[in-house]
């Protein structure tokens, strides 16, 4: 049987990204909100983001991609829900006949996920990429951008 992998505190206290005493009031907080880990880490100002897309990379065996600078294929995209990309910041990257690529911050957002297999083409796999917050947030906002500016065109 193969080992599970590590929680994602205990490997960012491993890389010495975190202190068990910052873990430990993380996790206090978070059964109260609720909210990703990872987030809360954030949020306290205890961790980076890109800290912690490489921890997630490495937990989760999932590339990292950057999309700040990507060129949005908007054609593409809009083959997608917005409500995929803007609620679940699921956002589609490229496809092919046989997988459609989408990045995402939390690689445990089931909802996303699944989401996003429901939108694949037929027979298509769902392959995950990593971006951090703020590039999926810059990517959101681009999207949101080019939405607002071309409602339009998109509605019959």
């Amino acid at each position: 049987m193969a080992a599970s992998p590590k929680k994602l505190g205990e490997l960012l206290i491993e890389k010495g990204l975190i202190s068990p005493s910052q873990l430990d009031a993380a996790l206090l907080e978070q059964t109260r909100t609720k909210e990703f880990l990872g987030l809360t880490l954030i949020r306290r100002g205890v961790l980076k983001e890109q800290d912690l897309a490489k921890a997630l990379s490495e937990q989760f065996k999932l590339p990292i991609i950057t999309l700040k600078d990507k060129f949005l294929d908007w054609d593409f995209l809009k083959d997608f829900d917005s409500e995929l990309i803007i609620e679940h910041k699921c956002f589609p990257v490229s496809r092919t006949d046989y997988s459609l690529t989408v990045a995402i911050t939390n690689p445990l957002d089931v909802w996303a996920i699944e989401k996003a297999e429901r939108q694949a083409p037929p027979g298509s796999k769902v392959k995950l990429v990593l971006t951090s917050i703020g590039d999926m947030a810059d990517a959101i906002a681009r999207y949101k951008e080019y939405m607002r500016k071309h409602i339009s065109d998109i509605l019959p």
